[in-house]
């Protein structure tokens, strides 16, 4: 049977003679290449390119993602698509828990307007004694509701802001913002602003006597004795996310703090509290509200199983329940759609561009050859797992490399159209070749390594139009900032985190935008960027399906996994 799909293979249901189960046999030799890196199960069927691999829903998932982008000839139709409906059903979910909120009313301390919304936030923060997760959507004002907070309940003073490096001026000048000076006799100072210190340094030695404390996540264990003898009653942790270990020196040092008998109220704030695995909300919660998710193991027993590498997943039936228990007791989470009726719309689009596929394709095949002398050489799973990263990682910059004269063109025609726009790369060779290569429109940059006061400067020449064009780094760039200057957001390189695109994107798409945001993913023609955009962009993978109610398509790994199948099939096909 002549087909245009017989080049890559064929698959068939088929009761196998020798395991004497229902298997699905793949014929064709590089469809086989692929699912034998994909199926670790597959064995070798009776002819040559031929493989057997088990009826499993493990399996199915990993045929489904290659066929995506490869697809076969489909000889047990009915089988397939019954299977495929089986497998990828939406599951029934539990309704998410709706919060009876009331528009709460700020104190006198408070210097500002909430808006609607952001006031039963507060009153949210108010009936939960000070003890909760604010997991507001990006672009919300979850820094606002807080400072509302802490300037409404009473004795909340002194407090201790935990947050990444590159917020800690932010928050300084959101509280100088939004809350007044209070003095010792409780009179409230209309035209000043509480007393506030940043910690810089790792040394120990006395702090001084202020209202606020600000410190970032790494120096927090340096200066923890410090810290223990202020008194502190109130512990905030901005991008809560970072606490998702429980292993880590910065969770177990706020751990330690938020402990502390002084400690009353205790915040995390995060649009994206879940990063990878379900399971990374425990440790978050143990702080907030110690006990309430009982134990990691008793957490796990319930809600997770764990996975080859000792990874706890939550199970997909427990999703909801999870949900619930966390909205109904420590968790508000509000999206944009939900109460920005005025936002504007967020518009993506994939824009296929053309790139270098001769330099790309001899750049896989060093990278290739490179992964498999350091597989044979790899002693132990971890190195093995290094060695897989950095081969995708390599192949990350190569393809930026490969589109980047195309990259320029791009930017250059939105550009004429004077408008403000945003770029953003993950790699410096990248980020240093577009500000060169570009520089007729004198654009700003955020890159990591700035000062604070350098990164703020160029935000606010963005922001007050000096520059049309600004530069960001995909993970330098994605919080504490505002960029809602722009309405045009270019992805000259593609992150595989769903959520760093997510909160990069909300750099823009926050309040304060007046515009559609139109965010322009550039996909490399030849590359693999095309399977990466399908990730992102058309399927809207999402990585915190617990908090939105979604599924998973498939983990990490299985991603990892493809990618390397693919890149060895560019390479074998040449």
């Amino acid at each position: 049977m002549a087909t245009s799909m017989e080049n890559f293979g064929t698959l068939e249901y088929v009761l196998d003679k020798y395991s004497k189960t229902w298997s699905w046999k793949l014929t064709g030799q590089r469809a086989v290449s692929m699912i034998s890196k994909l199926v670790p199960e597959a064995w070798y069927g009776e002819n040559i390119d031929e493989v057997i691999i088990p009826d499993s829903t493990e399996s199915v998932k990993q045929l489904k993602a290659m066929m995506d982008r490869y697809p076969l000839e489909i000889l047990s139709k009915s089988a397939w698509q019954r299977k495929v409906i089986k497998t990828f059903a939406p599951k029934p979910t539990l309704p998410p828990i709706k919060h009876k909120l009331n528009r709460a009313k700020t104190g006198d301390q408070f210097r500002g307007k909430l808006l609607n919304f952001q006031k039963e936030g507060l009153d949210f923060l108010l009936k939960s004694s000070g003890n909760a997760l604010l997991a507001d959507e990006m672009g919300l004002g979850k820094t606002v509701q807080t400072l509302s907070y802490v300037a409404t309940e009473k004795q909340t003073f002194p407090v201790l802001v935990v947050a990444p490096l590159v917020t800690l001026q932010n928050w300084n000048r959101e509280i100088s913002k939004f809350v007044k000076k209070k003095s010792r006799n409780g009179r409230i100072v209309e035209t000043e602003s509480p007393s506030s210190t940043i910690i810089r340094t790792g040394k120990l030695e006395d702090l001084p006597k202020t209202d606020f404390y600000i410190i970032n996540y790494e120096l927090l264990y340096k200066r923890l004795p410090d810290l223990s003898n202020l008194n502190i009653k109130t512990v905030v942790c901005d991008e809560v996310h970072n606490l998702r270990s429980k292993t880590t020196q910065k969770y177990k040092a706020v751990k330690d703090l938020a402990a502390q008998p002084s400690v009353t109220y205790r915040i995390g704030l995060s649009g994206t509290p879940i990063y990878n695995r379900g399971s990374e909300i425990w440790p978050i919660v143990d702080i907030l509200k110690p006990g309430l998710l009982g134990s990691f193991k008793e957490f796990c027993e319930y809600f997770c199983y764990v996975n080859e590498k000792g990874k706890a997943i939550v199970l997909e039936n427990k999703r909801a329940s999870l949900r619930n228990e966390l909205q109904k007791h420590v968790m508000l989470r509000r999206k944009k759609s939900d109460v920005l009726k005025e936002l504007k719309d967020k518009v993506r689009y994939k824009e296929v561009i053309d790139a270098d596929t001769e330099y790309y394709l001899e750049e896989l095949d060093k990278i290739w050859t490179r992964l498999e002398e350091e597989q044979k050489d790899a002693e132990t799973e971890f190195k093995k797992s290094a060695s897989y990263q950095r081969a995708i990682q390599s192949e990350r910059q190569v393809a930026g490399i490969a589109k980047l004269p195309h990259v320029i063109n791009f930017v250059k025609n939105i550009m004429e159209i004077e408008e403000s726009v945003v770029v953003f790369c993950h790699h410096k060779v990248i980020h240093k070749l577009l500000h060169e290569r570009l520089e007729e429109f004198s654009p700003v940059s955020i890159i990591g390594g700035q000062t604070d006061t350098m990164r703020q400067d160029q935000i606010d020449k963005f922001q007050k139009g000096e520059s049309k064009l600004m530069i960001a780094g995909l993970r330098a760039g994605n919080v504490g900032i505002n960029l809602t200057r722009a309405k045009y957001v270019i992805f000259a390189e593609l992150d595989w985190s769903p959520a760093i695109h997510r909160q990069a994107e909300d750099r823009l798409h926050r309040i304060g935008q007046k515009n559609t945001v139109f965010a322009y993913y550039l996909i490399g023609n030849g590359t693999l960027d095309d399977h990466v955009a399908n990730i992102l962009v058309d399927k809207s993978y999402e990585i915190d399906a617990i908090m939105d109610e979604t599924v998973d398509s498939y983990e990490n790994k299985d991603k990892a996994k493809l990618i390397l199948a693919q890149i060895h099939d560019k390479i074998s096909s040449k």
